[in-house]
């Protein structure tokens, strides 16, 4: 083969890895599967002979490349997503995973005192430290604090009750030494920074990382999940659903195949989130009979700033009907709203 030949074979190569591995600053999402719960999320003891099934959806995101960009403009199941739409400002990809399965823990932890509550059994919440989000480039912590990390204490004084870390840091100024005692990859650290004014700031003094409080539930009878590759929040109407129905002796689902979307709120709110749409198409074709969606409310003047936005609810009906389900599609703004429609469901 001449010399010429190859040379073109090889440019060939190189422009189709660059359109197939290329990342790009977008990304694609897609319908992603359906999950049985119930080999998921385990009620020691609870009731497992149920004959139907709550599961909850996933949507696919992925970093996109040239050729998935390409195809994903052609394609009505799939989206391009702006970076802006999936990660924070200055967020990498190690903290946007870590903050997924720490929405995901979240919505474990409000789904579980929603149920007991729901069935009437109490749960014992105790704050359990700081969970660190995102450190911040230049902050005092830069460097020395790393995403994922949980602080324990600072200066010796253990993180016992919600809004201490706040006042033990903010009582201090530029300049002070602050000892820090923090769990890393199930290790103890001891960490030493001195404080610097927080990036951004009107001059107050700080750790420079975004951060939660963290709690730890004690429930009896316990409930163990089993979930390691997915993160988010959407799952946390369908976990309520879930533990309920095996805290439960009666088969709340009456036997149906059902899904559904929505972050669960301690309050029993069911919140807005993204891809409604694409769990619909990925439950139609898991064969799901009943689809939950939020009917979340959007003020005048979001809809005015964003013009055709929908709710999770119209999406939802816009998709089912596009793709002619014949699923049902259950509007819900709380988890009474779920539980009122099971109620009227006649046994199948």
């Amino acid at each position: 083969m001449k010399k010429k030949q190859l040379g073109v074979i090889g440019i060939v190569l190189v422009v189709m890895a660059i359109l197939v591995l290329y990342p790009i600053d977008a990304y694609v999402s897609k319908p992603g599967g359906a999950y049985n719960l119930a080999p998921l999320v385990t009620v020691i003891g609870g009731d497992q002979d149920d004959n139907g099934a709550f599961s909850l959806m996933t949507v696919s995101v992925a970093k996109a490349t040239p050729l998935s960009y390409i195809f994903a403009k052609l394609s009505d199941e799939k989206k391009i997503l702006p970076v802006g739409n999936v990660r924070r400002p200055g967020e990498d990809d190690k903290e946007y995973n870590v903050r997924q399965k720490k929405l995901m823990t979240g919505s474990q932890f409000s789904a579980i005192t929603v149920a007991f509550d729901k069935v009437g059994i109490p749960v014992d919440i105790q704050f359990d430290g700081v969970f660190v989000m995102m450190v911040l480039e230049g902050g005092a912590a830069d460097g020395k604090l790393e995403v994922g990390d949980k602080i324990r204490s600072i200066d010796g004084v253990p993180l016992k009750k919600s809004g201490q870390f706040y006042t033990l840091i903010g009582d201090k100024k530029v300049g002070d030494d602050v000892e820090i005692s923090l769990e890393r990859d199930d290790k103890s650290l001891d960490v030493r920074l001195t404080l610097k004014e927080i990036p951004d700031s009107d001059g107050r003094a700080g750790l420079g990382v975004r951060f939660e409080e963290d709690k730890t539930l004690i429930t009896k009878p316990e409930v163990d999940f089993k979930l390691s590759d997915i993160g988010g929040p959407s799952a946390g109407l369908m976990f309520t659903l879930e533990i309920m129905n095996q805290l439960l002796d009666e088969d709340i689902s009456k036997g149906y195949n059902i899904a559904g979307t929505g972050e669960m709120l301690e309050d029993g709110t069911v919140g807005r989130i993204g891809g409604a749409d694409f769990k619909v198409i990925a439950a139609s074709r898991e064969g799901v009979e009943i689809f939950f969606a939020p009917d979340d409310d959007l003020p005048d003047e979001v809809r005015a700033a964003n013009p055709g936005i929908l709710t999770n609810y119209e999406e939802a009906v816009k998709m089912a009907k596009k793709i002619d389900t014949t699923m049902k599609i259950v509007p819900v703004k709380t988890v009474d709203d779920a539980l009122d429609y099971l109620a009227t469901l006649k046994e199948k």
